[in-house]
């Protein structure tokens, strides 16, 4: 049986912030919620400061996971940057979602879905059936703030009800349940959720955003997949890790089952993103491209066309993804090299080891693959015909550049690869090349724009972005919090780990390989891996969908919780060194050593954020995160 708890409330609210679309703001002048729910129009708008409290999914600022990992480096002291190199602290905890009284605090927008959950049918003038739709959406976003809490904090106390004021203040000291009961919680919100909303979104200039039986039905997938793996499924580092009265908060006794709960809510999942209309993207063009160019674009478009069938949920509110493409997007039009005021900064720089992760050419690991130069990676080459719409011909490059899979290509700007963009769209023969040496168009500028590692993430940049004399013209789009790609991929996972390898395991996997000009995982290894019966075993396909999502999903704030909840962030990210190439250096010999410009910490312990020291103490029932 679940614990309840409660979390106290205030009867006069002083949220609220301005946003986009259709989230807009409680009025200054209503002082209670008996004039918030006395018509539609103030229940309204209450509704909308909901959705938010959503994180700004696209904002390097705000979402942790876009930097605070090993993807992205960069000069600029931001505090992910902090993060990432394991400056955490529980006096002043970094990216703190507790208690700090910012607006963004889940317990806030918790404590709001229950005013309005309590309060909504108070409401005169609305019909029953646009209540029941607001109850789901409600149900929905408060089922997700406690996932988001889940996954920053591990087991935290279920926010079921509000607290009155009048409560005593051993009311108020709740602690946390463990991780068991408040995925329970999290799921049954969620089922009750799907019931009531509707299975797209039909007024799309109004509703885009909104929450939907696809977009609730994978966030239930997610909770349950991160119930199901090794962080939260048996992990016996947590054994000591108890409440008053010794029960652990993670539980003790690895549960294979809950592998397919996850895979049927997948399924589940799938079907109704199907029945909603979302399937893979691919990119059409009026004008004749080259197969290699339709597959870079298929995946890059899967991230910035605005509101694809691809995007099962999209950002659709403030940030815009204009500043993410501003410090993402490679300089490559030589008509305006040099030009520094009102232009791109260019520093979201991604290291070594994430370009290294795409497959080769032939869909497997570069240091698989049986004809792949791999010792000879960073030798010196020049772009030739094979690889004519991927690295500019006679360009004098690293192997590394050459004869790798189209998602490298779609995903990562580097020296000598060129570029699709809206000057050439009609002509893929004849596109930008990326100069990234110190002096080239793409390279350094000045002590504050320019690129540190010689690799920028054009996936999150839409092509038709531009640049021009002292200005830079973002052409927006939805940041994809969810699409299929990761659904399917999800899906794999989980039945694989259920049931082991399989044909509909494969099938899955494939799809999503297919859209960007692979073969399938069987095939690929059998031909050209060294290991080539690695997807016939479950442990083989484990670490083969595991890459599958570093590389689909790359620089979209996936790898960060990925790598958590497979319990490897202690692996990949414990004194990781973010490589890159001398971007001081203008010929090609100097501009291809490796310099070092960090790295990324991480122990056991930040696996899970701290609650700050003054929450702990005033709140003595509430016990610290492990390790801390």
């Amino acid at each position: 049986m679940k614990k309840i708890h409660k979390i106290i409330f205030s009867m006069v609210f002083l949220l609220v912030f301005s946003c986009e679309d259709y989230i807009d703001i409680v009025p200054d002048n209503v002082a209670t919620f008996d004039l918030v729910f006395n018509n539609r129009t103030n229940a309204k708008k209450f509704f909308f400061t909901l959705y938010g409290y959503l994180p700004g999914f696209s904002d390097y600022n705000d979402n942790v996971a876009l930097v605070g990992g090993d993807e992205i480096w960069t000069h600029q002291t931001w505090t992910a940057m902090s993060f990432s190199q394991g400056e955490q602290s529980k006096a002043s905890p970094l990216f703190d979602h507790w208690g700090d009284g910012n607006r963004i605090t889940p317990h806030i927008a918790l404590r709001d879905c229950n005013i309005f959950l309590n309060r909504i049918n108070d409401v005169p003038d609305m019909t029953q059936e646009e209540k029941d739709r607001w109850i789901a959406e409600a149900k929905f976003l408060k089922a997700y703030f406690h996932f988001h809490l889940l996954r920053m904090y591990g087991p935290i106390p279920i926010i079921d009800e509000n607290i009155e004021v009048s409560e005593d203040i051993i009311s108020v000291r709740i602690g946390r349940d463990t991780v068991d009961e408040v995925v329970d919680y999290v799921v049954e919100l969620l089922d009750e959720s799907i019931a009531g909303l509707p299975s797209q979104i039909f007024l799309e200039g109004d509703e885009l955003g909104r929450a939907t039986q696809p977009i609730a039905a994978m966030l239930k997938a997610k909770v349950l997949a991160l119930s199901a793996s090794p962080q939260f499924n048996g992990n016996s580092v947590y054994s000591t890790w108890t409440d008053e009265e010794g029960t652990p908060y993670i539980n003790q006794t690895y549960d294979e089952n809950k592998w397919q709960l996850a895979a049927d809510a997948c399924k589940e999942a799938i079907d109704y993103a199907h029945a909603g209309g979302h399937y893979l993207y691919t990119f059409n063009s009026s004008y004749d491209l080259s197969d290699e160019t339709i597959y870079k674009m298929n995946l890059r478009g899967a991230i910035t066309d605005r509101w694809n069938d691809e995007i099962i949920w999209g950002q659709a509110y403030n940030p815009t993804t204009s500043n993410i493409q501003n410090v993402a997007f490679p300089r490559i039009d030589p008509a305006w090299v040099g030009q520094t005021a009102g232009q791109v900064n260019s520093y979201y720089s991604a290291p070594l080891h994430i370009a290294e992760q795409f497959y080769s050419i032939n869909g497997v690991p570069i240091d698989e693959d049986t004809s792949y130069d791999y010792a000879g990676r960073y030798n010196l080459t020049t772009g030739d015909v094979e690889n004519q719409f991927y690295v500019q011909q006679g360009y004098e490059t690293i192997g590394l550049h050459l004869n790798r899979e189209p998602r490298f290509y779609a995903s990562l700007a580097a020296d000598g690869v060129l570029s699709y963009d809206v000057n050439n769209e009609a002509d893929d023969t004849s596109l930008f090349v990326v100069n990234a040496k110190n002096g080239g168009v793409s390279g350094y500028i000045n002590e504050r724009q320019y690129n540190q590692t010689g690799y920028w993430p054009k996936k999150l940049v839409h092509y038709k972005s531009f640049i021009a004399n002292d200005s830079y013209t973002a052409e927006n789009y939805s940041w994809p919090v969810y699409r299929l790609a990761d659904l399917y991929l999800l899906y794999a996972e989980c039945l694989n780990e259920a049931q082991g390898p399989s044909t509909e395991v494969y099938q899955y996997i494939d799809q999503v390989r297919e859209r960007s000009g692979l073969e399938g995982v069987v095939s690929s290894w059998a031909s050209y891996s060294t290991n080539p019966s690695k997807p016939t075993t479950k442990d083989g396909l484990r670490d083969i969908i595991h890459d599958e999502r570093l590389i689909e999903l790359a620089f979209e704030g996936h790898r960060f919780w990925d790598l958590r909840r497979w319990y490897k962030a202690h692996e990949y990210l414990n004194s990781t060194p973010m490589n890159g190439w001398d971007y001081s250096q203008a010929t090609t010999e100097r501009f291809y050593n490796i310099e070092n410009y960090g790295y990324t910490e991480f122990s056991i312990r930040d696996y899970f954020w701290p609650i700050s020291e003054a929450d702990i103490l005033a709140n003595p029932n509430l016990d610290q995160a492990f390790g801390w």
